[in-house]
């Protein structure tokens, strides 16, 4: 059991373990679906160069303009932030798992309390990482020769000073909140359920001994990984169309258009979702690019866990299923 392991290390050694195991599994995910990350961006907010373009046309024309270093667009931010973001979010998530156990209805309703949990935990880390996810997206966003901005500290002076002071930098914000909430909730809701069902029904083919003495027992590595796959898609299906309206309203200084509407993109998320809708539909609009997000978030989410899982380990924190 948890505590078991726990009682070795003093609470705050467990929180820095955690912390350090989380930003581990984000660093190693969002390093590994870069490019993809980057083509969604691209795609979503439709880019004049690549808005006519698919997922592999698209990666093939990033390279052949910008260099297979095109790929890699704004990734020195990202991983600024990916790291307190990670961290934060799975250290959240194990904190109001521990607080949970001190309210009656959550032992009734295990599932709905790792919904919560989770959607907390992601409100948490966006909350405090949000401006490196805006500068992340604007830096990603421009092509090679048409640069605005030349690096994160520009990318920061530009938008406090010609969209609106620091509250530029929380464009997006809102749907971020919203479409946050049912993804992060049910990114982790899923993995454990998922997990636990793989170590109840399939122990002998998906399952391993606890490293640690507990005697338990912790999922493979491949069965961690296509959990996690499942999981990212089954969250990022309902969450997306907010997805897409937080990017619109990240880059709204960085598209040519009138400075009546760019106030209104600054501030009126269901605006943005609305317009969306009107100019592109739902597929080609509120879900423009998720054919190349369902090729990123599955290996990203499967990645991150299991990473995640593995660094616990090896930390000595594991213990197998959690009910």
């Amino acid at each position: 059991m948890a505590h078991l392991n726990e009682s070795k290390d003093s609470k705050a050694v467990v929180a820095v373990k955690t912390f350090i195991s989380g930003g581990l599994a984000g660093i190693f995910a969002k390093t590994a679906v870069a490019p993809l990350d980057r083509v969604k961006i691209l795609l979503q907010a439709h880019n004049q160069h690549y808005k006519h373009l698919g997922v592999f046309s698209t990666l093939s024309h990033v390279i052949s303009r910008e260099g297979f270093k095109g790929l890699y667009q704004g990734n020195g931010v990202q991983m600024l932030r990916i790291f307190p973001y990670a961290a934060i979010q799975f250290l959240s998530y194990e904190q109001f798992k521990k607080m949970a156990k001190y309210v009656p209805i959550a032992n009734q309703s295990p599932n709905l309390c790792k919904l919560i949990c989770g959607s907390l935990a992601g409100l948490t880390a966006v909350l405090i990482t949000y401006p490196l996810d805006m500068i992340r997206a604007r830096l990603a966003f421009q092509v090679k020769g048409e640069a605005i901005y030349q690096g994160i500290l520009h990318t920061i002076q530009s938008i406090r000073h010609f969209e609106g002071g620091t509250r530029g930098l929380y464009q997006g914000i809102v749907p971020t909140i919203l479409g946050m909430a049912p993804y992060a909730g049910l990114s982790f809701s899923s993995f454990e359920i998922l997990k636990n069902f793989a170590l109840d029904t399939f122990p002998e083919l998906l399952s391993k001994p606890c490293p640690q003495n507990t005697g338990g027992l912790v999922l493979i590595l491949p069965a961690k990984l296509v959990c996690g796959g499942l999981a990212g898609a089954i969250a990022q299906t309902i969450s997306y169309p907010l997805d897409v309206v937080r990017r619109r309203m990240q880059l709204s200084g960085m598209v040519k258009t009138s400075p009546e509407a760019l106030v209104h993109y600054q501030r009126s998320w269901l605006r943005v979702m609305v317009d969306v809708y009107q100019e592109n539909g739902v597929v080609r609009g509120l879900y423009r690019g998720m054919s190349i997000n369902y090729i990123r978030i599955m290996p990203t989410v499967a990645i991150s866990f299991a990473t995640y899982e593995s660094a616990k380990q090896a930390f000595g924190l594991d213990t197998g299923v959690d009910r």
